[in-house]
C-alpha cells in the first residue's frame, strides 16, 4: 500500500508538484494512532521531480507527471496526424450508407462519372478492402472462436441457409427476370460484409463474435459462393463454379490471409498503414456500386421498383430469421442480434465484381449495387433500435 502522508508546506525557492492522488477516505488512516489534521493528503509522485527522490508508487501520479513534464507534441506531429486518420477513418465508415446511396445517386445522374472504373480497378479495390479486413485479424482470433462454438457455428449455417434459401424464394415470389434473378442470388450466396462490424459495435452488441463470423463465412467463401450460386441459380443463367472459385479466392481468400499474417508477424507495418484501410474500404464500395450503377442507370430507371422491392425483401428475411433462429437455438440476446446483423448485411462488393466478370448481362449486377444500400440503411436503422435497448441477459 502506498505511504500516505501530510503534504509540507513547500519553501517558497521550491517548486512544488501539483496534487496529483487527492485521498478523504479516513479507513487508510486506522493504523495511524495520530491523525493529521489536514483536509486532504496527497500521494508523492513516483517519478522525480526537481530533485525529489521517488517514495510511492503512485503510477496515476507518476504518469500524469510524466505528462506535464514531456513537451506536448504539435499537432504537424506524427502521432497528430495518425488520430486525426483514425478519425476521420472512423467518420467515413459511420457515414458509410451516406456514401454509398450519393455515388449510386450520382451514378444514376451522370454515369459518365463512373464508367471509367475497369474490371482491373475492381479486383485491386476489393482486394485492397479484404487486406483491411484481414488485418484486423490475428491467430488468437482463432483461439477466441473455440470458446463460443455454438454461436460461431449458429452464425455460419444461418449465413449460407437463410440468406441463399431467401434470395431464390424472392426470385421465384417476385418472379424476376433471370438477370436479376441470378445477381440476387448470387449476392445472398455472398459471405458477411465488414460493415457488420461497424453496425455491430454502434448496435451495442457482440463484436468480438462479429468479427470471427465475418471471418470464417469469408474464408468459406471461396467454396460455398460457387457452390450455392451454381445450384440455386444454374436454372436462371449458365454458371460457371471454378471460376467463381478461382476470382472469390484470389480477391477474399488470398488477401484475408494475407493481411491476417501481417498483423501477426508485422504489427509496426500494419499499424502504419491502418489508418488508411477506412479510407479505402469505404471508397471502392462507393466506386464500385456507382459503377454497377452507372452501366445500366437507363435499365434500372425502368424497372428499379422491381429490383429495390426485392433486394428489400431479401435482407428483412435476413435480419429477421438471423434473429429469430438464434433465439429459438437458445443464444443470449446480444450474440443475436449480432447473428442478425451478419446474415443480414452481405458482401455486396464482391458480389458486383463476380457478377461483373462472370455473367454476360451487365444487370446481373444491379441486385448486387442495390443490396449495398439496402443492407446498410437497414442496419443503420436496426443499430439505433438496439443501442437504445440494452440486451438483459448479456452471456459471460
Amino acid at each position: 500500500m502506498p505511504l500516505l502522508r501530510p503534504a509540507p508546506p513547500a519553501p517558497a525557492a521550491a517548486v512544488t508538484a501539483p496534487r496529483r492522488c487527492l485521498l478523504t477516505a479516513h479507513s487508510h488512516l486506522k493504523a495511524s494512532s495520530t491523525r493529521p489534521s489536514l483536509t486532504c493528503l496527497r500521494l508523492r509522485p513516483a517519478a522525480p521531480i526537481h530533485g525529489i527522490p521517488p517514495r510511492t508508487g503512485c503510477r496515476a501520479a507518476a504518469a500524469d507527471a510524466d505528462a506535464d513534464a514531456a513537451p506536448s507534441q504539435g499537432p504537424g506531429g506524427d502521432g497528430g496526424a495518425r488520430g486525426a486518420l483514425v478519425r476521420i477513418g472512423e467518420a467515413l465508415s459511420l457515414g458509410f450508407p451516406v456514401w454509398v446511396a450519393s455515388a449510386c445517386a450520382l451514378a444514376l445522374w451522370r454515369p459518365p462519372a463512373f464508367l471509367w472504373v475497369g474490371s482491373t480497378a475492381q479486383m485491386l479495390g476489393i482486394s485492397f478492402t479484404m487486406l483491411g479486413m484481414g488485418m484486423t485479424l490475428t491467430l488468437d482470433d482463432l483461439k477466441t472462436a473455440l470458446l463460443m462454438p455454438r454461436e460461431l457455428a449458429a452464425g455460419f449455417i444461418l449465413q449460407y441457409t437463410v440468406m441463399p434459401l431467401s434470395g431464390f424464394f424472392v426470385s421465384k415470389l417476385l418472379k424476376l427476370p433471370a438477370h436479376y434473378a441470378a445477381g440476387l442470388i448470387l449476392v445472398s450466396c455472398c459471405p458477411g460484409g465488414t460493415a457488420s462490424n461497424i453496425v455491430t459495435y454502434l448496435a451495442r452488441a457482440n463484436v468480438a463474435l462479429s468479427v470471427l463470423m465475418t471471418a470464417a463465412s469469408t474464408f468459406a467463401a471461396a467454396f460455398m459462393t460457387p457452390l450455392l450460386t451454381s445450384k440455386l441459380a444454374g436454372q436462371y443463367v449458365a454458371v460457371d463454379p471454378m471460376g467463381l472459385f478461382v476470382s472469390t479466392s484470389q480477391v477474399v481468400l488470398a488477401p484475408v490471409l494475407l493481411g491476417a499474417v501481417l498483423n501477426q508477424y508485422c504489427n509496426g507495418l500494419v499499424q502504419l498503414v491502418s489508418p488508411l484501410m477506412p479510407f479505402i474500404a469505404v471508397a471502392t464500395v462507393a466506386v464500385l456500386c456507382g459503377n454497377a450503377i452507372a452501366q445500366n442507370a437507363s435499365a434500372i430507371l425502368s424497372s428499379g421498383v422491381q429490383v429495390i422491392l426485392s433486394v428489400g425483401c431479401l435482407h428483412a428475411s435476413g435480419f429477421f430469421f438471423g434473429y429469430v433462429l438464434s433465439r429459438i437455438l437458445g443464444i443470449d440476446v446480444a450474440s443475436a442480434r449480432t447473428i442478425s446483423i451478419e446474415v443480414g448485411m452481405q458482401n455486396s462488393v464482391l458480389g458486383v465484381v463476380l457478377a461483373t466478370k462472370h455473367f454476360g448481362n451487365p444487370l446481373t449486377a444491379v441486385p448486387c449495387a442495390v443490396s449495398s444500400i439496402c443492407h446498410s440503411v437497414y442496419g443503420s436503422i436496426l443499430a439505433g433500435i438496439w443501442r437504445s435497448m440494452p440486451p438483459t441477459d448479456k452471456g459471460e
